[in-house]
């Protein structure tokens, strides 16, 4: 005989209930609010909050962290996941000690060749006993010009030893620098636009003309860009993208603190991309080290806003675009566009998987106008002079003009603009004053991290996209690091596996697991050629983002050009 079973529901004793969860404290409430005061409580803006906690109070306390979740209507884990992802965050609990200042020290590549891990074992050694500072390790910084570089809390600190630290420690100055704004306000080339002079279609032309690519590193054809947006029902979005993270790559900085108005002359050429596309928004995502040039863009903005109420009103069918700047919090992955647009709405850096192309699904899922800093910069030089004015720069058949980040053994690294197609013994003996005293050239980084390392017997390739394929190399974001003979490609390749494993975002099995094993087979005296072969090609077929696809690139370099470090026969010992 059936006989139903019925579940009979306990009642709850009022007096023992709880609600599920941490639960937030009156104080942090009270707290989370005043830091975060005048900030919309809109979770794609919960980075900001977090910044603004973090810069409040030394770090992220657990507290705080439900406190802000109940402020922006989330749950706990999705605040702390974002908060966890973020190398610039730390999460604390309520009680910890806080150290009032951070100093990050640059140990990437080039500032290891200058003795960037000697500093911050000397400055570890030095502050022991000092709660209140942290010294720890940093990847690239932005500074590889001026290395060893460190971070003293906001403060960058170009070529830093132990006694400047010290000297910025004991004067406070951990803040950013004030830098001047540009004298010319002047909006001339987008005025010339908005009163006809030029149509959309005409800069459109002149942008084809003229060969401009994305200077980011990919070196997409920018007009692709703008007529895929173009085509697509609006609203319509843009993202310029200003979060350089690859090792070597310093030029966006450079351009946007040039005191020849470099700011003023991007933001001009944002204006100009919005109006011929049709955008309604923008978001500036800004590299988290460069806390000066966030001060000097936060100025200019306020001002270009004055300037934009005037000439809606001079030009009435002109509806300027809402801006907004938003800050990055040390995460490398973030340079790749989709990654970059997943934090904009305030979640973890993730690439996404393609297609959508960010053309047509970006911020929000709207079509969206990517750039990096650095091809909108082009912009208005392109609409005063013509597209064949610049189509007509380059040597060896290329076209055009490059900013080159140079850094290692050269007497004057540094930003180093140059017609596309020049060789990387032209750009040291003409531009960055020849090899430092004591050095020859000895091996070379075309492309930063990701661009392979290639031997002093191929210095007089053209140095341009497209050029550098045959031999495994690429120029991505023209970061070029130069090595002597003091240096080793197989403990520089190291350096850098070390920089992906640590900058991974996690997703994908090929590249979280692919950069840590193939950085320990790298700490062997002899390379496992055969297994290094494999984990490469994995890496390169199934990585679902360009991190690591192109982490292998300086393995394979070292396999093909530099098999003497690795095969245990004349290997070069020196550590960098």
């Amino acid at each position: 005989m059936f006989i139903p079973i019925h579940t009979v529901k306990a009642e709850r004793n009022p007096s023992r209930y709880t609600p599920k969860g941490r639960q937030v404290e009156p104080l942090a409430r009270d707290r989370v609010a005043q830091v975060c005061e005048g900030l919309a409580s809109r979770s794609d803006l919960l980075i900001e909050h977090l910044h603004r906690l973090q810069d409040a109070e030394g770090a992220l306390r657990r507290g705080h962290l439900a406190a802000l979740a109940e402020r922006l209507q989330l749950s706990q884990v999705e605040v702390f996941e974002v908060a966890s992802f973020y190398h610039h965050f730390d999460v604390v609990e309520d009680s910890a000690v806080v150290p009032a200042t951070v100093v990050r020290v640059c140990t990437s590549l080039s500032c290891s060749m200058a003795g960037g891990k000697a500093l911050l074992s000397d400055l570890q050694s030095q502050l022991t006993g000092n709660s209140a500072v942290r010294v720890q390790a940093a990847p690239c910084i932005g500074q590889c010009h001026k290395a060893p570089a460190a971070c003293v809390g906001q403060r960058q600190l170009p070529h830093a030893s132990v006694a400047e630290v010290q000297s910025l420690l004991a004067k406070g100055e951990t803040m950013p620098r004030e830098l001047p704004i540009s004298t010319d306000s002047a909006l001339t080339q987008l005025s010339r636009v908005l009163s006809g002079a030029l149509t959309p279609e005409q800069v459109l032309v002149d942008l084809k003309v003229s060969g401009l690519r994305g200077l980011g590193g990919a070196g997409f054809p920018a007009w692709r860009k703008w007529e895929t947006v173009r085509a697509q029902p609006g609203p319509r979005y843009m993202v310029v993208n200003i979060d350089e993270g690859e090792v070597g790559t310093f030029k966006d900085g450079y351009v946007l603190t040039d005191l020849e108005g470099g700011a003023r002359q991007v933001l001009e050429g944002m204006l100009i991309a919005t109006h011929v596309v049709g955008v309604d928004r923008i978001w500036l995502y800004l590299r988290d080290e460069y806390h000066d040039a966030r001060r000097l863009l936060e100025r200019e903005l306020e001002r270009l806003k004055v300037q934009l109420k005037e000439l809606s009103m001079l030009y009435p069918s002109y509806l300027p675009p809402e801006i907004e700047l938003r800050r990055g919090a040390g995460a490398y992955i973030c340079g790749e566009e989709s990654a970059l647009i997943e934090s904009l709405e305030g979640k973890r850096g993730l690439p996404r998987l393609r297609p959508p192309i960010v053309a047509t699904h970006g911020v929000f899922g709207r079509p969206t106008l990517a750039h990096n800093l650095e091809t909108l910069w082009w912009l208005p030089q392109i609409v005063k002079q013509g597209g064949e004015w610049l189509a007509q720069q380059g040597l060896r058949g290329r076209s055009g003009l490059r900013r080159f980040s140079v850094s290692g053994r050269v007497r004057q690294p540094g930003v180093v603009l140059a017609p596309a197609g020049i060789t990387l013994n032209e750009l040291i003996n003409k531009h960055a004053g020849g090899m430092a005293d004591g050095h020859q050239l000895y091996a070379y980084l075309p492309g930063g991290a990701s661009g392979g390392i290639l031997p002093a017997a191929l210095a007089d390739l053209p140095l341009d996209f497209d050029t550098l394929a045959e031999h495994g190399a690429f120029i991505g974001s023209m970061a070029v690091v130069v090595l002597s003979q003091q240096d080793s490609a197989r403990d520089a390749a190291l350096n850098l596996m070390q920089f992906f494993e640590s900058e991974s975002c996690g997703q994908c099995t090929p590249c979280r697991s692919g950069t840590t094993q193939a950085m320990n087979l790298m700490h062997a005296p002899v390379w496992d050629k055969a297994t290094l072969g494999e984990l490469s090609q994995v890496m390169r077929d199934a990585s679902i983002c360009g991190l690591g696809q192109a982490a292998p690139n300086p393995v394979d370099s070292v396999l093909r050009f530099f098999a003497h470090e690795v095969n245990g026969a004349n290997a070069v010992e020196v550590s960098i």
